[in-house]
């Protein structure tokens, strides 16, 4: 029998062999987008801005930490600060004397360091320099002046050179919150907790005199801020006290804002005024000494120092020894707070026009001393102050506007030319008041027993010259 079957018309598949896996090759993407994504890879990517800012920002807290830390870490007390003076500042300070003057009855006395040359005579020259200066400023003023036969006389300001840049001052504060609640306990712990309440009701007020005994006093130093009151103050009591009076008195930068209603208001004690390249605002930009940083590149690094001072002062300064010099003096000891303090008490709205017309004023001879090598507007403000003072002569000078030393020849000349064009100064022969007398007597006796200062005193004293770094004394 034959069987007949009937076989599907689709065509059965042929067995094949197994084909490898090409899983991995099938993954990778075409060409087109295998390049794309190549040009992705070498493309760098963009960059991240706080990266930038977290570098600059350390950067710049190293460089702050850096200059802010590195003065701390130098010697402070006044012996070491002395000798590590340059040595043209040293034997400046051994030629002058330390001079205690009383700016209030409630404050203690301060010092004030002046220097002289010259023979005692019939003239006697002051100079008063602006701030940022000093009494060094014009040491070749006061040599050409005394080798003229004029007495000349220079001191440091307050806060300025060598005098006192700060004063201790008594802080009845507490240290903050959890120093007042210490405060409260040491009290409760000591009296009782209902002490107080006891206190009140016995006498009905509240115990404040017994409190404030047990809040902590601590002295802290102040920069010097004295005003043109006080600076007239201390310059009558130097010119007064050592017997200058009547003065041929030279008034530079800013101390004519400082000391200019002091001569008006004290014409007799004045012979004659000398203005040299005088404004109300000082020539040194006092608001870059206010801010942070700046302020300690600017004192941190001579180099820097004398490109200011070429910038803004004197071009013609360029002798690195006296530059390097007026910038520790001005960075030293708090010198920078004072000076700054000082210029903020600037009467910066004094007229000159007004002040040269004030009738005490009108019988004080005057000469403008101004540069005429700074800039043309300089030379023309000179001009204009001249202007506002029909009396005063007018004399050029071919230095610097701050400081003259590089025409220091040629301002003492011309100090030293009018004030022999004036009639001779006539002074009584008279014996010096007691009380100056008896210090002159104490310094004779000083240069075998050391010295102690009187702070108690409100009279001028003299300090040796070394005295007040400890290193010795010598007088005048």
């Amino acid at each position: 029998m034959v069987t007949i079957t009937e076989e599907s018309d689709e065509p059965v598949p042929k067995a094949s062999k197994p084909k490898p896996n090409k899983s991995s090759s099938s993954s990778k993407p075409p060409p087109s987008s295998t390049a794309a994504a190549t040009s992705k890879t070498l493309r760098s990517p963009n960059p991240n801005p706080f990266t930038f800012w977290f570098y600059f920002t350390l950067i710049v807290s190293i460089i702050t930490f850096f200059f802010i830390s590195f003065p701390s870490l130098s010697p402070q007390d006044p012996k070491s600060w002395f000798l590590s003076l340059p040595k043209s500042l040293r034997h400046h300070y051994s030629k002058g004397r330390l001079l205690k003057v009383q700016v209030s009855p409630n404050l203690s006395p301060i010092e004030v360091f002046a220097v002289e040359n010259g023979a005692k005579g019939n003239e006697n020259v002051v100079v008063v320099h602006g701030l940022g200066l000093s009494s060094y400023s014009f040491r070749k003023v006061l040599d050409s002046l005394g080798s003229k036969g004029v007495r000349a006389v220079a001191f440091d300001l307050p806060g300025n050179g060598f005098s006192d840049k700060s004063t201790a001052e008594i802080d009845e504060s507490s240290n903050g919150v959890f120093g007042r609640l210490l405060d409260v306990y040491n009290l409760i712990h000591e009296k009782g907790i209902f002490w107080a309440f006891d206190q009140i009701i016995e006498t009905g007020q509240i115990p404040y005199e017994e409190i404030q005994k047990h809040v902590p006093q601590r002295k802290i130093l102040k920069p010097i801020g004295l005003g043109p009151e006080e600076i007239g103050s201390i310059l009558g009591q130097i010119i007064d006290t050592v017997g200058l009076a009547p003065v041929h008195l030279v008034l530079h930068d800013s101390a004519l804002s400082m000391a200019g209603y002091w001569v008006a208001e004290n014409s007799q004690s004045v012979r004659s005024l000398t203005l040299i390249d005088t404004l109300s605002n000082p020539s040194l930009p006092l608001w870059l000494l206010e801010l942070p940083v700046a302020r300690e590149v600017v004192l941190g690094s001579n180099f820097v120092y004398s490109k200011l001072i070429n910038f803004c002062c004197s071009k013609g300064n360029d002798a690195a020894l006296d530059v390097e010099a007026h910038r520790v003096l001005l960075k030293g000891r708090g010198g920078r707070r004072a000076v700054v303090s000082m210029g903020k008490k600037l009467n910066h709205s004094f007229d000159i026009a007004e002040w040269g017309g004030l009738d005490d004023l009108k019988s004080v001879p005057i000469q403008v001393i101004w540069s005429n090598n700074w800039s043309d507007e300089w030379s023309a403000e000179g001009s204009r102050v001249a202007d506002l003072l029909p009396q005063a002569a007018f004399v050029k000078h071919s230095g610097g506007r701050w400081a003259q030393e590089d025409a220091a020849n040629a301002v003492a000349d011309s100090i030293a030319q009018f004030v022999s064009s004036l009639p001779p100064t006539v002074r009584k022969d008279v014996e010096e008041p007691e009380h100056t007398q008896k210090v002159f007597d104490e310094l004779g006796n000083s240069d075998q027993h050391h010295h102690h200062h009187d702070h108690g005193s409100h009279d001028i004293h003299g300090a040796g010259y070394m005295e007040g770094y400890g290193l010795g004394s010598q007088a005048w």
